[in-house]
């Protein structure tokens, strides 16, 4: 007889702990495959202190080969589910389909960003639900706070030392208090203008800091944070946001490069595709954790409204706590429904209390109830999150130990652009990347930010902020190498911009075919710094969201600096350039028709134009060498991007 046939789709906290545990339960009498975009499970709690240089960004990763020996890990994400035909479609990582089949399929997708209608944040916001994103915060603090000490200019100076985090739940809480301190400490290398230090402001428009949080705890956080110099401001969130800065409700424009958007979470969008029962953009389930009417298929972690048999009529709330849970009734019962193991439990929960992590020896926690702050409250935080990660202890342990005794390396290493992280991506834990794969028509038609905001904004909250966390952590639109053009508040449908269009202004040569095709968003407040390329003089600052087409090994940067020249048509290379064929009429090639032996030439008085002459060659704009064969034609501004997106960091 054969073995069943079991599938996990994400492997957050909920998808994690689902595998591990259905690989002891069955010893291998079933076919355990688990799908997930990365090769790593993410210890979401910690990316604070990794955006803060504590910890190494491989600390809070644990390898799913390596941990889960007897699961099959296969890349990718998934497309569509075919619930009668018990098939899912899925394209991995380099843009090839495939499908699993499967007898039971748990799903543990997780959750991305909470989106809301507010100008201008979906452009120049960036979240923090992956890791991508937390190495991006760092790079971009760190060169901030460089450029603010190297700048004469006041208000410029104050500008880039002003970081604005939206969200006062655990996650926004903990990004502003750790970042204080890495600026603080900053400064005293690279000091600032006389008078001046970083400044964290801190928004929500909950009436006080971690709402969700017993009053004690929320008070101690607020006293470390203001005691810590974050500016708090409760009951005060962002009206509008703009490259210089952002316009706050209560009328006052904050000068700021940098906006964190921790406001909250919701469902990935692929359990929005079923067409199944829904609460909230979360799909129904019953107390066992399976979907009504569907006896083979399953939810649990974020995706899924699972009923809190501790608050009749109510759910669960969208926690790693609970989804860690989640993924041991759901593999229980999983088990039991092929006769693999016990009788199935119903989810049940008993709080074991919340903690909170302000950086240094500060904490707030209330462990089993028992409300602590300050030295004790930090030693049962760190002790809870070493005794809850499923490997690296010992790792995370020594950098804890050595951020204790050694100074923070504050170094930027440039290897995630402001354009690989943005705030609407349904995978977080995967950078942008140049030349990715197409974005799947699926996720377009159900994600983006157009659809989140109605998604988030449907119930009319505001999402004071999220419990950090959250299983699978994947979030809407974006995905690596999307080319649909992406949809910001109020706008309409993404149109696909036809070939013509993006050969506008350019030269005669073909068109960029490896960078994303997306047109990004208008002057992110999170840029980055222009680099010089190889082989010509430094460019001017590019766009973050499509690297430019004139980098080594790239397509040539196309369209003078000026103004839109008429289309050309495309044309092959001369046959007597480099690459080409060479000329009739030179060495190694045949001997020209008006030589002896030869036909006359077609170009001589009565005749037609010689056909092997070359086709001039595209001139360089004036000051500029030519191009080499190992020279890029930079710099050359871009035609089809907006000139606002050119800005950088700086």
């Amino acid at each position: 007889m054969s073995r069943p046939r079991i599938l996990i789709v994400g492997a957050g906290f909920a998808g994690y702990r689902t595998a591990r545990t259905l690989s002891r339960i069955t010893r291998g009498r079933a076919h355990i495959t688990l799908l997930n975009p990365t090769d790593y499970f993410l210890y979401v709690p910690l990316l604070p202190q990794v955006a803060a240089g504590v910890l190494e960004p491989r600390r809070v990763t644990v390898s799913l080969s390596d941990s889960l020996p007897d699961v099959r890990l296969v890349l990718g994400e998934a497309d569509r589910i075919d619930l009668d035909g018990r098939i899912l479609h899925y394209t991995g990582p380099e843009g090839d389909g495939g499908s699993l089949a499967y007898d039971r399929l748990v799903l543990a997708a997780g959750s991305v960003n909470k989106l809301l209608p507010i100008p201008g944040v979906a452009e120049h916001a960036h979240g923090f639900r992956g890791l991508p994103e937390a190495l991006y915060l760092r790079d971009h603090v760190t060169r901030q706070v460089e450029l603010a000490a190297a700048d004469d200019d006041p208000r410029t100076c104050a500008a880039r030392c002003t970081f604005v985090v939206v969200g006062a739940g655990y996650t926004g809480t903990e990004v502003a208090a750790h970042g204080q301190m890495f600026t603080d400490a900053q400064v005293r290398k690279h000091p600032l203008r006389q008078g001046m230090r970083p400044r964290w402001m801190l928004l929500d428009v909950a009436p006080r800091v971690l709402p969700e949080m017993d009053e004690k705890l929320s008070a101690t956080a607020d006293r470390v944070l203001r005691q810590r110099g974050v500016d708090v401001r409760m009951g005060t969130s962002v009206k509008e946001a703009t490259h210089e800065g952002v316009e706050l409700t209560d009328g006052e424009f904050v000068e700021s490069r940098t906006l964190v958007w921790c406001v909250g979470v919701r469902p990935d969008p692929l359990v929005e595709s079923l067409g199944l029962p829904m609460e909230k953009g979360r799909l129904l389930v019953d107390p066992h954790l399976q979907v009504p009417g569907r006896p083979e298929l399953f939810a649990c972690g974020d995706v899924a409204a699972v009923p809190d048999l501790e608050k009749p009529g109510s759910y669960t709330t969208m926690t790693a706590q609970h989804a860690w849970r989640h993924g041991k009734v759901a593999a229980e019962n999983v088990a039991a429904s092929l006769g693999l193991g016990g009788a199935r439990k119903p989810y049940r929960h008993h709080d074991l209390g919340f903690v909170v992590d302000l950086g240094g020896a500060k904490a707030a926690a209330n462990p089993l109830g028992v409300p602590l702050s300050g030295v004790p409250a930090g030693a049962v935080t760190r002790g809870y999150h070493l005794a809850s990660m499923p490997g690296n202890r010992v790792r995370v342990a020594a950098d804890w130990l050595l951020d204790a005794v050694l100074p923070r390396q504050a170094v930027q290493l440039g290897l995630v652009r402001s354009w690989s992280v943005p705030l609407d991506t349904s995978s977080p834990e995967l950078a942008r990347v140049p030349g990715g794969r197409e974005q799947r028509p699926e996720a377009s038609a159900r994600s983006g930010p157009g659809a989140a905001i109605a998604a988030d904004t449907h119930d009319g909250g505001t999402g004071a902020g999220s419990s950090q966390g959250g299983a699978g952590d994947e979030p809407a639109k974006g995905h690596p190498g999307s080319r649909a053009t992406r949809n910001h508040p109020g706008s309409g449908p993404a149109q696909r911009r036809s070939e013509d269009q993006l050969a506008k202004g350019r030269p005669r040569t073909e068109p960029t075919r490896n960078w994303p095709a997306d047109e990004p968003a208008k002057g992110p407040l999170w840029g980055g710094s222009a680099q010089g390329r190889r082989g010509g003089p430094p460019e001017e600052e590019q766009p973050d969201g499509e690297p430019s087409g004139n980098r080594p090994g790239g397509d040539p940067a196309q369209g003078p600096l000026d103004g839109e020249p008429a289309r050309q048509p495309r044309r092959e290379p001369a046959k007597n350039q480099p690459g080409g064929e060479p000329a009739r009429n030179q060495p190694g090639g045949e001997p020209a028709r008006n030589q002896p032996g030869g036909e006359p030439a077609r170009n001589q008085p009565g005749g037609e134009p010689a056909r092997n002459q070359p086709e001039p060659a595209p001139q360089p704009p004036p000051g500029q060498p030519p191009p080499g064969p190992d020279t890029a034609p930079g710099p050359v501004k871009r035609t089809d991007v907006p000139d606002d997106f050119a800005k950088g960091d700086s």
